[in-house]
């Protein structure tokens, strides 16, 4: 158990929208009041995660520099763009380094997240970032993973974002440890100034799955959802985890190709994809869940270029009329990604894409998280390469805007609200929250003043105030 430390944090409201990503969406999933809107958490499979340490591996190839505050606007920008604040440098030592999961909100300022190493033991952190009162930000470990012999309490939290339930507990996942070695799902409850943390399922590598790394979401009951990237075979697993007497008990619901993030609707039904589906998993009337794969992208080959996209990623987002969002990294016609939307029909579901990325020095490349919308329409997301510094193909990544049609307009318009140039971070692999002023935080896996272990930042686009920038 470690503490999670007492100081005098004047901790103001952000407000985080209650819109969240799904555009005002009645569709939301189950859980705490005060952070429905993300309790969707953000998948990746095994591949993503070795992805993930190759890029962290070249990033901190790079010279540490002087560690410094920052607020940034676009290198030549004028008057009125948008500019990035980085509220926190992570050491990658006691601190935490690489977070590369979305970030959580308590409604009252303060966010939640994970890094991948970093902690008393180097195997990962959960954090607690919160507002000081005079423009900065206090960062504080609320537990570091494997702080138990032989790992048992969990290690690597790879991509998982923690959720709130009602009473103020924390669940996560991570893909390391635990009792066989095959990751854990883990609560964090708060015991004054400290915070505890009980082991709700240890994954036995078999037909249980392994090496969970997508975080979970919460029904309305308490019943939590969540994928492995493995089983006992090549698949993957989605999984439920029931409270039952005094335990918990695991049962898997679907096994599919390495599932990412999970999305439910206000009906119970369960949204995901696999590296080259999306499916449903709705439930029946036995207790039991009726899968089904409600569409295929045509590519499934690696290094192959397709025209309708290739390898979903990331957490399905819905709109109030039950569309699906989503992105692929690859395999597009210009092979970096593009966010797609599906609709429903009769019986069938059609893909229309939105926005094909062509890397730079123009636009972002290999969008890996989900999307966010605003109270307009208008979708967020990151880019974990390309933008403005970098050859095509390279780059730092971006945080973008797609500008929804107005009018006879029938396509979304791209803005890159931020071009990232390692300094002031490097390598969005999660997805962005919004808050009500229309301000954008997230985390970046590398970069940094001074280290180069990843930032968390804060993108004010333009027209939008800065609730906490220095």
């Amino acid at each position: 158990m470690h503490s999670a430390g007492t100081d005098s944090r004047t901790k103001s409201p952000l407000q985080i929208s209650a819109l969240g990503p799904r555009f005002g969406s009645k569709k939301l999933a189950a859980g705490a009041p005060h952070i429905r809107a993300f309790c969707e958490c953000v998948g990746v499979c095994a591949i993503r995660a070795a992805l993930i340490l190759a890029v962290l591996s070249a990033l901190l190839l790079i010279a540490a520099r002087p560690a410094q505050a920052q607020t940034e606007t676009a290198v030549g920008a004028k008057a009125r763009q948008p500019t990035e604040t980085v509220l926190y440098n992570f050491t990658g030592g006691s601190d935490g380094g690489g977070p590369n999961s979305r970030l959580t909100s308590d409604g009252a300022g303060n966010f939640y997240g994970t890094t991948q190493y970093g902690g008393a033991s180097g195997q990962g952190t959960v954090f607690e970032l919160s507002p000081n009162g005079r423009g900065g930000w206090n960062e504080a470990v609320l537990y570091s993973l494997c702080s138990a012999p032989s790992c048992t309490d969990g290690a690597d939290p790879v991509d998982s974002p923690v959720i709130f339930d009602s009473a103020g507990n924390l669940y996560g996942t991570a893909s390391g440890g635990g009792a066989y070695g095959n990751g854990v799902v883990f609560e964090l409850s708060p015991v004054g100034t400290s915070w505890t943390e009980t082991v709700l399922h240890s994954f036995g590598g078999g037909a249980d799955g392994a090496n969970p790394d997508a975080g979970v979401i919460m029904d309305p009951v308490g019943n939590l959802y969540g994928t492995t990237s493995v089983d006992g075979g090549v698949d993957g697993t989605v999984f439920e985890l029931s409270p039952s007497g005094g335990g918990w008990t695991e049962q898997v619901i679907y096994t599919a190709g390495s599932p990412s993030g999970l999305t439910m609707d206000a009906a119970g039904n369960i949204f995901g994809t696999t590296y080259w589906a999306v499916f449903e998993l709705s439930p029946n009337a036995n207790g039991g869940w009726n899968p089904a794969v409600i569409y295929t992208f045509v590519c499934t080959r690696e290094g192959q270029k397709c025209p309708y996209g290739r390898l979903p990623w990331g957490t399905l987002v819905l709109d109030r009329a039950g569309n699906l969002y989503g992105v692929t990294a690859y395999g597009d016609a210009t092979n970096y990604g593009e966010v797609y939307k599906l609709s429903p029909g009769s019986g069938t579901w059609t893909e229309v894409i939105l926005h094909r990325f062509k890397g730079s020095p123009k636009d972002g490349g290999g969008p890996f998280a989900g999307i966010v919308f605003d109270n307009k329409g208008n979708i967020y997301g990151t880019t974990s390469s390309g933008g403005e510094y970098g050859a095509p193909g390279g780059g730092w990544g971006t945080v973008y805007e797609l500008v929804v049609p107005i009018g006879t307009h029938k396509n979304y318009e791209e803005k890159v609200l931020w071009n990232f140039n390692w300094s002031d971070g490097g390598g969005p692999f999660s997805s962005l929250i919004l808050d009500s002023g229309g301000n954008l935080y997230g985390t970046t896996s590398g970069g940094g003043s001074g280290y180069g272990y990843g930032v968390v930042f804060e993108v004010t686009p333009v027209g939008c105030s800065s609730t906490h920038a220095p």
